[in-house]
């Protein structure tokens, strides 16, 4: 009898306390659930016992990356529906131990075992980081850059498209194309900057080259572009060398800590701030701040998430951490215009474009699954898997206002205070 989606439904919604909010499809071919909801497939029973392991976020996502859950349909729609349940419970949620004091809960769980088979836990697919230190060496960063960024050029290509930005784009329409609105965010960037020629900019975190070229071919710059991927390295001193611009730019695989030929007259930051960590934060502003000539301008663009009321007690996203960014963390932007003005900077301008990211995301998701084939021959299944959770449930986080992006403009404002910007601003318009 293939019963295995009804009595699936029956516990998780006995365990959730409320209506399923999607169709359940069971390995044995069975379904259950609202006819019109998004469908979710439960290909075998590892997929339970990998929740029952590891309950939550976690473990879905290992189920997610090991194949042993999919979407049949709009994986949008899916991550909608269960975002409630799973992603925005935020920290007035339950805990695991308190739930379990209710008996029905109980029950449930103790239904979900004896449908999971044997009780022994699935290993933890092998594109998991099994490393939680957090410590933020030079050590540690550089392991968690290259696990990140270091999956292969090739890869990249295909999700990013030409502009090989990865970054949240400067959109005009959304109907627009990626690559121009990575071009617009480039240009951006430069002219809060104020960039001119001859200027020095240092580009932290500086990916596949592309801020360092805008810069230096459309400003007419001298750039050093810092990163930790060998890969990225590679890529961006091949496409310098094809612009022509090898005279003026110049690439390295270096930690920003480690850069001490300063001053430069600017700084651009573009994506790589989530990667320093709360502790280490006002090291990396104080930096900068160095790094800089009296007047010089930082442009800090970085992912911020909604700040809770007992900030003690948040906790870095446990797939984001186990799959995509080892050790990445993300602060509210008050916090970070504050580690900022702590370290000697004036705060000019503070441009919130999470919308934006929105956009970018999903136009990253259409070229995965576009090229998916090429995708999973140029990673591994479970790695195309993972980008494609993190980015589909990414751009429904900037959508939902759960995290925000912010360009941050600051200033090392000598004791003369003369600042050098504009009387009105935001001129760069």
């Amino acid at each position: 009898m293939q019963d295995a989606a009804l009595r699936l439904k029956a516990l998780m919604e006995q365990l959730l306390g409320a209506p399923l909010p999607v169709r359940i499809r069971a390995w044995d071919g069975s379904e259950a659930g609202p006819p019109e909801s998004p469908v979710l497939v439960v290909r075998n029973r590892r997929a339970l016992r990998r929740l029952l392991w590891k309950p939550g976020e976690l473990g879905m996502a290992r189920a997610w990356v090991a194949g042993d859950l999919t979407v049949d349909g709009d994986l949008y729609a899916v991550l909608d529906v269960m975002a409630g349940l799973v992603w925005e419970r935020g920290e007035d949620a339950r805990t695991l131990r308190e739930a379990l004091r209710d008996p029905e809960v109980r029950a449930a769980v103790w239904g979900l075992v004896r449908m999971a088979g044997p009780p022994l836990p699935p290993a933890p697919p092998r594109e998991e980081v099994r490393r939680r230190s957090h410590l933020h060496t030079k050590r540690t960063d550089r392991r968690a850059i290259s696990h990140h960024y270091d999956v292969g050029n090739d890869f990249y290509e295909i999700v990013l498209g030409p502009s090989m930005v990865y970054s949240c784009a400067y959109w005009d329409s959304p109907d627009g194309t990626l690559e121009d609105a990575q071009r617009d965010k480039l240009g951006l960037v430069a002219r809060k900057l104020d960039l001119k020629p001859g200027m020095r900019l240092l580009d932290v975190g500086c990916g596949w080259g592309s801020m360092a070229i805008h810069a230096a071919r459309e400003y007419g710059v001298s750039v050093v572009g810092v990163t930790l991927s060998q890969e990225q390295a590679a890529y961006a001193r091949k496409r310098v060398a094809e612009e022509g611009l090898t005279d003026r730019i110049e690439i390295r695989v270096q930690d920003y800590r480690d850069v001490t030929d300063g001053p430069y007259d600017a700084i651009s930051s573009i994506g790589m701030a989530e990667h320093v960590g709360s502790d280490r934060y006002l090291e990396y502003a104080r930096d900068l701040f160095a790094l800089l000539k009296p007047g010089g301008r930082l442009l800090n663009h970085q992912i911020g998430r909604r700040p809770w009321r007992d900030e003690s007690g948040y906790e870095i996203d446990e797939f984001i951490d186990a799959y995509v960014f080892p050790d990445g963390e993300l602060a509210p932007i008050g916090g970070t215009v504050g580690q900022l003005e702590a370290a000697g900077f004036e705060v000019r301008d503070v441009e919130a474009i999470r919308e934006h990211y929105g956009l970018t995301l999903r136009r990253w998701v259409t070229n995965l699954e576009a090229h998916w084939p090429d995708a999973v021959r140029l990673t591994s299944p479970g790695r195309a898997r993972v980008w494609r959770l993190y980015m589909a449930a990414s751009a429904l986080a900037f959508e939902r206002n759960r995290i925000g992006v912010n360009q941050v403009l600051a200033v090392k404002t000598p004791d003369t205070g003369t600042s050098g910007m504009p009387l009105r601003a935001r001129s760069w318009r």
